[in-house]
């Protein structure tokens, strides 16, 4: 009789253990989801909002891109968000809006976030020389180009000029290149070796920077603005300065203060069916995402969702608060989201990806005026993509976030541009 009652008090005392949990639990995904808002408080016209699903399903049909998954925020409150098309074309699978995509380069931006809250707590400062982290990036060269007496073009390998500092490397002014835009003696050096390759997985991180560091950089530090491999190095920095490995960095002061569950290096096992494809008859070939990887690249290794990279998104727009704590400070974030690029810094090159109109922040493209670009936007809003056609831009004047995720790379800019036209002629207030 004893035993039967202990027992059942025990029993009673599990029930409302679990009650708690589950109360605690639900409280938690409450904080962490978003919240939704009409199309009309949002101050969009529903009807022409409505060209987004037309416009896409239109593309889908005409097999310009697999699937798609696109989400609209103002005022912080969701106010679109759809899934068209085909998750996986070849097994044809239908798109998901919980649908995990390679991000590729919106994977800089939260690296170069990683990086500034190291800058707050006091382990890393912008100003430093890259060599006090990693030696190898001590006496760097520059390659340089000569025409020679039988009006040849030669190539001079000279001592770099100015020391990267980590302050280049969030503004991609280090003279680190990827070698794949230009065809200068620099870009050919690194374009035929084996780091070069965006598909890497056997190498280390450590071991991947100290490869870079051999090579001669593409221009003096602090001279030209380039699109390159400046974070993946910097998140070799991330890694000496917080005594912890990229992705346990990420998860602990990113992802799970975010709640972004999805975001990692790879993909779990558990998780694969939501893996969005590419057409595999039309598109180069992506990174492998299914295996945890032995190089943790900062410059293109993150796969994430949409609900979670709104989640980050939102944190920037919410100036770094999240549940009523700061991931960032409002100062930071206002000076991530600033122009880095001054006089000193040519942009004068095909190969300035920004474009016209645009500055560039720390980890973002920050437009400088409402004109120039032949992109619509608002001075003051920031935005970066990814290769596999992933694309976001927060407009803060507008308190607009847009995030839009393919599996594209052939079509990817022809659908960021269309994209940003049909948001901006949706908003009627």
């Amino acid at each position: 009789m004893y035993l039967v009652h202990t027992m059942s008090t025990f029993s009673l005392f599990l029930k409302k253990i679990l009650l708690i949990f589950l109360f605690l639990f639900n409280n938690f995904l409450i904080a962490n989801k978003i919240e939704s808002i009409s199309v009309q408080d949002a101050g969009f016209s529903k009807e022409r909002l409505n060209k987004i699903d037309e416009t896409f399903i239109k593309a889908i049909q005409n097999k310009e891109i697999p699937g798609a998954v696109i989400a609209i925020s103002r005022y912080g409150k969701i106010v679109y968000k759809r899934a068209f098309g085909m998750q996986d074309p070849q097994k044809q699978i239908p798109m998901t809006e919980d649908s995990i995509f390679r991000i590729y380069s919106m994977t800089k931006p939260i690296i170069s976030t990683a990086a500034m809250m190291l800058n707050e707590d006091g382990l890393i400062y912008l100003h430093e020389n890259l060599n006090k982290y990693i030696p190898e990036f001590d006496n760097m060269t520059v390659s340089t180009a000569y025409i020679d007496k039988k009006g040849q073009k030669q190539e001079s390998v000279v001592e770099a000029k100015n020391k990267i500092k980590i302050h280049n490397l969030l503004n991609h002014t280090s003279g680190l290149t990827y070698g794949t835009f230009g065809n200068s003696f620099a870009k050919k050096r690194l374009k035929s070796s084996e780091i070069s390759k965006l598909n890497l997985e056997d190498i280390s991180l450590k071991q991947y920077v100290k490869e870079l560091a051999k090579f001669p950089l593409a221009y003096n530090p602090n001279t030209v603005w380039e699109y390159g491999r400046s974070i993946e190095v910097l998140g070799r920095v991330i890694e000496l300065a917080s005594n912890k490995t990229l992705d346990v960095f990420l998860k602990d002061k990113i992802f799970k203060p975010l709640d972004m569950m999805d975001t990692a290096f790879y993909v779990d096992e558990s998780k694969w069916h939501r893996i969005a494809e590419p057409f595999k008859d039309k598109q180069p070939k992506l990174i492998n995402i299914r295996d945890k990887p032995n190089f943790l690249t900062g410059g293109h290794g993150l796969v994430s969702t949409i609900d979670d990279y709104m989640k980050f998104c939102m944190m920037f727009l919410k100036k770094g608060k999240v549940n009523n704590n700061s991931i960032l400070s409002r100062k930071t974030i206002e000076y991530m989201t600033s122009n880095h690029l001054g006089n000193n810094i040519s942009r004068d090159t095909p190969l300035y990806l920004p474009g016209p109109g645009y500055g560039f922040g720390l980890g973002f493209a920050v437009r400088e005026s409402n004109g120039l670009s032949s992109w619509p936007g608002s001075k003051g809003e920031y935005f970066w993509a990814g290769y596999a056609g992933t694309y976001f831009w927060i407009d803060p004047k507008e308190e607009l976030i847009v995030i839009s995720m393919t599996q594209s790379v052939t079509n990817r800019m022809k659908f960021r541009l269309l994209l940003r036209n049909l948001v901006y002629q949706a908003i009627i207030n």
